[in-house]
């Protein structure tokens, strides 16, 4: 089962600490009932905190989680593939991780018991990393995108884990998938794993396949299957887990 929607939600630009005690900016949605909600961090793929991802936390606040989008980029955001890319060099991994995305979690502690995670492409790298290293995480859910396999420590992953993946995906090889997953099973790992006859960003309806960014189409079909099981698996692991 999954939590089925709670009303009309409401979202705004916030202000948090890091664990360094500087301040970060995220978008924070919160459900129309505030009260024992569970949390959900969301992390931006490279195009920075766009009305896409945005829509991403709204649609999680509709369901009745508070979630937050930190802002990586620090304001930065693009359309344009070239410049996305050089947003994505130019950004600390390891500062993201262990500051911008544990300083979102601990602020959604603060109020909320149970906090998960979930990104996309490039937020589900980072996802898979933030697993590894940050222990307030209850479970996680990565969309089609994952580090080189030598920067995850399967080992330190002690949070349930669902992941989506495109068997046509240009930019994160299926073949590559297959072994993050023999990873995660020899360290014991919870993970389940789907993959879609689909194409990278499946599920990022902003990927209309117009040829604008190479090797992206939305489905909605696939789309809407993969969030009924997200859905579903964070209804379990933060609502009744």
């Amino acid at each position: 089962m999954h939590k089925q929607k709670t009303g009309r939600a409401s979202g705004c630009m916030i202000s948090f600490k890091r664990p360094d005690g500087s301040d970060v900016n995220g978008y924070l949605a919160s459900p129309a009932v505030l009260n024992g909600a569970p949390a959900i961090v969301v992390i931006q793929e490279w195009w920075g905190i766009n009305d896409q991802i945005k829509g991403v936390a709204d649609r999680l606040a509709e369901c009745g989680y508070r979630a937050l989008v930190p802002d990586l980029y620090r304001g930065a955001l693009t359309v344009e593939e070239e410049e996305a890319h050089h947003l994505m060099d130019s950004l600390d991994f390891s500062g993201a991780v262990s500051q911008d995305i544990k300083g979102a979690a601990l602020y959604l502690q603060a109020d909320s018991e149970k906090v998960g995670v979930t990104g996309y492409c490039m937020g589900g790298a980072l996802t898979l990393l933030a697993l590894s290293s940050i222990p307030e995480f209850v479970c996680g859910v990565v969309w089609y995108g994952f580090p080189p396999l030598e920067y995850v420590d399967t080992t330190k992953i002690k949070a349930a884990l669902m992941g989506h993946w495109a068997s046509q995906d240009t930019y994160f090889n299926i073949e590559t998938v297959a072994e993050l997953k023999s990873k995660l099973l020899e360290s014991d790992v919870d993970a389940t794993f789907y993959t879609y006859l689909a194409h990278h960003a499946f599920a990022n309806e902003s990927a209309r396949g117009d040829g604008r960014i190479s090797g992206t189409q939305y489905d909605a079909t696939w789309s809407e299957m993969a969030w009924d099981r997200t859905l579903t698996f964070f209804g379990r692991k933060l609502w009744l887990g």
